[in-house]
């Protein structure tokens, strides 16, 4: 018999169809695969086209199907109807029409395009209709996916679904007859006279928690109106009241039906009784799938939160280059910053709400708020705000793609419904290394757990005070921990009497010492490498340099800029290395520079301000310069200004001669301080040098005017005329990104970091004694049960067995020899 039906159903064809398909090259395989995706998610595909088609356009003509994917399409039961996607055709269409239309030059909008494209506020932009390159591309792929998901329907059948069932309930509201109870059948009897206008087309209301209906027979369309709309005024008093209703106040309702007011009454209930309906029966299903999508609506937001933080700038006004970590170094919060965290940070408390109390309807009125308020805010307030259109915002669309992904996934738990157990965390679902690390991950993060707690204890209903609450999560996680250690400790057992393997001493062992020895010499190293390997050369801007004799107005001021700064050549810096050849300590200095961080500074001879002192201190002066007996001091200053950083030094020489006393090496540091470079001028390689220092008068018609003039002598670079050369070595910077660490310097670092970590360090290695008895546990699986039998008993509603079972629980753990016996191997 196994032989017949084997012959019976077998196909040559199709065995040979099936070897021909295995046999095909893997790259063809993998595109049949992407298809037959494409093919079951064809609806996702023209969800996707949509939303990217509005964060391109971003206009009111493309605004209107994302917000009836998320309020429509996406709440529909099991699938959307034929009647949404003949809308998303229809509407895409007539926008392609429209958009093409607008496009003649003819409009007034159209002759300015190059001044209005980017105003975000014009009007034409606004709407859609402005004229640009590529306007209709994006709206011809939409076309394209619908009528591609069109076909995928038709072809499995789906496509009229809808009609057949219409048609099958028209049917039988034609043929079948039943009456209300009592009254209300009085009622409806009575009122067989009303009669609207024939043009207006019949109404069916149908509500799910009622089993009874009016049905009648009619020889016309207007009378079978009539019929229909009183049978829903009727229903709709009933279920508002649930008593019966005068008919004198009826009749009076029936008069206002009659008049013109009343056909706009009908026009209306057309609309609004099916949206009613929907929703009605999204929130009351006649099933329910339940599901818990929180947790990846929960990532979403944390997507978003993060987007905010890092990408703040995008949703503000002139902030396009502005920075988070700098604006709050500088003790400033961005107004916009603040709000959008804010308003992000509500919303994901008001979403955690509705999901501990579970309310369908409480969750519809969030989405339909969150849908329309976002979309208003971001495609018409934003743009006002950041003074840019949204399509050329990035982060922006970016933030309200992953939004959409939210909205996706509300929209989901909407139709599928809440869960009716919420247990414990959903990192505690499984007992392995992933769920313990990332648990652990979780209580680490400040406040999140803190926050968590007290959410939960206020929107679940409970008898325990918030203290004990808190005890119970506390001791909860702490089991599980426990939990997933034993479960390590099972798949990974450990013979007795056999010594650690080396795997497991030197790499676990051996990581904690690298990582012990990397935060205690994290300091020296960060400072190091931080401006060795990322460090930034930042070169002087302005020298300057300014000569003064015994305390007298300065003799000589002058400085070098732009071109007067040069940048030492390869030459030049391979020249003074071997000026430097067989000293150890220059070299050695010299190392740590390369030819990008000197800079030679070359001043003009003749200083830049005129000799302005009274004949009393002129005398004062020449005889200071003759009296041998008496020392005079000469003050050579200079200035060295960086980028955001101005490095200075007075530094003083006694001497009756102006021999050297010239640095000619300076070395400019990341601190505050310029100071000559000592292993560099210092031994017989080379001294200080010596300047000549004269004194120019000039005799005009305009009076007398003096100034005085310095010349250098033995100079590395030969400068022509008298002029003076210095020669700057500049430290590198740590990058911007990094410099609220590097400001702190080593100390800081050591203080701030290194001391506070060793704390936490610390506690981990001290204090396991008094905890032994909470945590050599050999079996914490009764322990976990009590706990999860508590989340159990407050989610079915029995209060006193949750007071009862936490009673138990502490209980366990003030009785050491309860304890003991608890937690007991199975035998």
């Amino acid at each position: 018999s196994v032989l017949i039906n084997y012959r019976m159903f077998h196909d040559d064809e199709l065995e040979e169809s099936e070897k021909f398909y295995v046999g095909q090259p893997r790259v063809l395989l993998l595109i049949y695969a992407l298809y037959n995706t494409l093919v079951a998610r064809s609806e996702m595909v023209c969800y996707f086209v949509i939303i990217l088609n509005h964060m391109i356009s971003a206009s009111m003509i493309t605004l209107v199907l994302p917000i009836l994917i998320f309020l429509w399409a996406m709440l529909s039961v099991p699938r959307p109807s034929k009647r949404f996607w003949m809308t998303a055709i229809v509407y895409t269409e007539v926008a392609i029409v429209i958009k093409y239309f607008f496009q003649f030059g003819f409009f007034p909008w159209n002759k300015h395009v190059d001044y209005t494209k980017d105003k975000p506020y014009h009007p034409p932009n606004i709407i859609g209709i402005e004229k640009k390159e590529g306007y209709v591309h994006y709206d011809l792929v939409q076309l394209l996916a619908l009528f591609f998901h069109r076909s995928i329907l038709k072809c499995h059948g789906l496509w009229d679904e809808d009609e057949k069932g219409e048609s099958s309930s028209n049917k039988e509201d034609t043929d079948d007859e039943l009456s209300l109870a009592g009254g209300r059948r009085d009622s409806s009897a009575s009122l067989k006279s009303v009669n609207l206008a024939a043009s207006v087309e019949s109404i069916h209301v149908h509500f799910p928690e009622q089993q009874t209906a009016i049905r009648r027979k009619s020889s016309s369309s207007t009378s079978q109106l009539s019929h229909r709309l009183l049978e829903y005024i009727l229903d709709t008093f009933y279920n508002i009241s649930h008593t019966t209703f005068s008919l004198c106040f009826l009749q009076c309702k029936l008069h206002v039906i009659k008049s013109h007011c009343g056909l706009c009454c009908c026009r209306t209930l057309q609309v609004y009784v099916p949206i009613r309906q929907f929703f009605y029966n999204l929130i009351h299903p006649d099933y329910s799938a339940v599901t818990d999508v929180y947790v990846l609506m929960f990532l979403a937001d944390t997507v978003d939160f993060i987007i905010i933080v890092f990408g703040f700038w995008a949703f503000g006004k002139h902030s396009a280059a502005a920075d988070i970590t700098s604006s709050l170094s500088e003790d400033q919060v961005p107004e916009a910053f603040l709000v959008m965290v804010l308003i992000q940070f509500g919303t994901m408390v008001v979403d955690r709400a509705l999901y501990l109390k579970k309310t369908v309807m409480g969750k519809v009125i969030f989405q339909v708020i969150l849908v329309f308020g976002i979309h208003f805010w971001m495609f018409f307030i934003l743009p006002g705000v950041t003074e840019r259109k949204f399509s050329q915002n990035t982060v922006a669309q970016l933030w309200y793609f992953v939004k959409c992904v939210y909205f996706g996934l509300s929209a989901y738990q909407i139709r599928c419904g809440y869960p009716t157990r919420v247990l414990g965390n959903f990192l505690t679902k499984s007992y392995n290394y992933v769920n313990l690390f990332l648990f652990q991950g979780f209580r680490l993060v400040p406040f999140l757990t803190e926050l968590r707690a007290v959410m939960d204890w206020v929107w679940t209903d409970t008898t325990l005070s918030l203290s004990s609450w808190i005890c119970v999560e506390d001791i909860y996680a702490h089991i599980f921990i426990l939990k997933c250690w034993r479960e390590s400790e099972k798949r990974y057992p450990q013979p007795r009497g056999q010594k650690k393997k080396k795997v497991v001493k030197y790499g676990m062992g051996g990581m904690i010492i690298v990582l012990l020895i990397c935060i205690v010499w994290f300091p020296l190293l960060f400072m190091s490498l931080i401006k060795s390997v990322a460090g930034i050369t930042n070169k002087p801007l302005d020298v300057s340099i300014t000569i003064t004799l015994g305390g007298y107005q300065p003799i000589f001021t002058m400085s070098a800029q732009q071109s007067q700064l040069k940048d030492l050549n390869q030459t030049g810096f391979n020249t003074l290395l071997g000026s430097y050849r067989g000293n150890t300590a220059a070299l050695q200095f010299l190392e740590g520079y390369g030819k990008e961080d000197i800079t030679l500074a070359d001043l003009e001879g003749n200083s830049n301000s005129l000799w302005t002192i009274s004949p009393p201190s002129r005398e004062k002066m020449i005889q200071g310069l003759l009296d041998f007996s008496s020392e005079f001091t000469v003050v050579l200053s200079w200035t060295i200004q960086r980028y955001k950083n101005m490095k200075y030094l007075l530094f003083h020489f006694f001497s009756r001669t102006l021999g050297e006393v010239y640095p000619y090496y300076i070395k400019a540091p990341s601190d505050s301080l310029a100071k000559p470079i000592k292993q560099l001028l210092k031994g017989m390689y080379c001294k200080w040098k010596n300047i000549t220092v004269s004194l120019v008068k000039n005799v005009s018609d305009e009076g007398v005017r003096e100034w005085w003039v310095l010349n250098q002598l033995e100079k590395t670079f030969k400068t022509s005329g008298e002029s003076l050369e210095l020669i700057i070595f500049s430290d590198k910077v740590s990058p911007p990104s990094l410099g609220f660490l590097a400001g702190y310097g080593i100390m800081g670092l050591y203080a701030s970091v290194v001391l506070v970590i060793g704390k936490f360090v610390r506690e981990f290695f001290s204090g396991i004694s008094h905890s032994i008895m909470f945590e050599e546990l050999p079996n914490v699986d009764r322990i976990l049960k009590l706990c999860t039998d508590i989340f159990l008993v407050r989610e079915t509603g029995e209060l006193e067995l949750e007071e009862d079972l936490y009673a138990k629980l502490i209980f366990l753990y003030r009785s050491p020899e309860t304890m003991i016996k608890w937690t007991r191997e199975k035998t």
